[in-house]
């Protein structure tokens, strides 16, 4: 990079055998150019999340937190649909999630899951819509919040969970890209198979 750069986003996949991982669902671009930055190196490193910005129209809100010191993996790629790398610190085990492949996704019910506060993950049921069977970018579908928890911690979609995972009919289908500036309750996501 030209100058450093450090940000909160979620992890997507971890291929436990390899150590293989997926994030954010979209590139990390320069600030001024909007352009996906060219990266030499990179690591991953744990956060303590300690609290929320809530979204609101006109003003995206993000998570807040402070990178730990504990070095968990390397990122090697940052590209359009994310940034990938190899996990060498590995969680706990969960169970695995099959995927869904973009002709197995349908308008209607999924879920996000996301870590949003003492470190504990949950799911939050969102709406899929406006489905673009061709998208080969980070743009692959429309998704609406429907959680009403989701929506009182947050206010829909903030800046962090980029990359949470998006769940339908029990298979991992993608990941939360963006969200609309004018209503946070709005927003992207990408197939997996983009990733």
């Amino acid at each position: 990079l030209r100058d450093g750069a450090a940000g909160l986003g979620t992890v997507t996949f971890i291929d436990p055998e390899t150590g293989l991982f997926g994030g954010l669902g979209h590139g990390i671009c320069d600030a001024d150019s909007g352009e996906v930055i060219s990266m030499e190196s990179g690591e991953v490193c744990g956060v303590i999340l300690g609290g929320i910005h809530k979204g609101e129209s006109g003003k995206p809100g993000e998570l807040c937190g402070i990178l730990t010191d504990r070095d968990l993996g390397d990122l090697t790629v940052n590209c359009e649909c994310g940034v990938f790398g190899i996990i060498t610190d590995l969680p706990g085990t969960a169970e695995a999630i099959p995927i869904g492949r973009r002709e197995e996704v349908s308008e209607g019910e999924a879920t996000i899951i996301s870590t949003l506060k003492n470190g504990k993950t949950a799911e939050y049921k969102i709406e899929i819509y406006e489905i673009d069977r061709d998208s080969d970018g980070s743009k692959s579908f429309r998704i609406r919040v429907t959680d009403e928890t989701l929506k009182a911690l947050t206010g829909g979609i903030v800046r962090g969970m980029s990359g949470s995972p998006i769940i339908q009919n029990g298979k991992l289908i993608g990941a939360v890209t963006h969200v609309l500036v004018n209503d946070p309750t709005t927003g992207y996501g990408i197939f997996i198979e983009n990733m």
